[in-house]
């Protein structure tokens, strides 16, 4: 017997598998980097070289892009964005394939301050947790007080501080307090 795939009954029912997946539905596929302002993305509509342009991300979140008009792109995934962008355009080009990719992250980025050897902000492009962002910022000083480290982090009008104690997370005790940062969380080494 035939292996699957030389056996000419099966291409229809594969080739249906995969042209009915949808990636908007895929949480991996919606998972990921989440766009802020200052990003620039590259977006092409594929085969329509006047739909092709570096986009910004302004300051309120929002991006034009020709036959889409303004669109809220902060807070979404790329693919997220990429499935806005091909309803919108499809209402003029009814096959259009839309492309978006990110340029430049300019946009998420957490800030370390304090006793650290390079304070600073440092680009947010994948997971980093507070141990990382210390250690991006070349480590605390002699002089820090490591374990009255905090988080600061704002949600809306509200700032919280989370408190962490370095030499605990060192020791391997009291892990939970390592968390994943946000964009615009400011680790402050007091």
């Amino acid at each position: 017997m035939a292996p699957a795939y030389k056996n000419t009954k099966w291409l229809p029912l594969m080739l249906l598998a995969f042209c009915g997946h949808s990636w908007a539905e895929d949480p991996a596929a919606t998972s990921g980097y989440k766009l802020q302002p200052g990003d620039i993305l590259d977006v092409d509509v594929w085969k329509e070289t006047d739909l092709k342009d570096e986009t910004l991300i302004r300051p309120d979140g929002g991006l034009s892009f020709p036959l889409a008009g303004d669109l809220q792109a902060a807070g979404h995934t790329v693919a997220e964005l990429t499935v806005m962008l091909e309803q919108r355009i499809r209402k003029f080009v009814p096959d259009a394939v839309v492309t978006v990719s990110v340029k430049t992250a300019n946009g998420n980025r957490v800030y370390v301050t304090g006793k650290v050897n390079h304070a600073g902000d440092f680009p947010l492009n994948r997971p980093i947790d507070v141990m990382q962002a210390i250690s991006l910022a070349g480590g605390a000083t002699p002089f820090a007080d490591t374990n009255g480290i905090r988080v600061l982090r704002r949600e809306g009008n509200r700032e919280t501080a989370i408190a962490f104690r370095y030499r605990d997370v060192e020791r391997g005790r009291n892990l939970e307090q390592n968390i994943l940062l946000q964009s615009g969380d400011t680790v402050v080494v007091p």
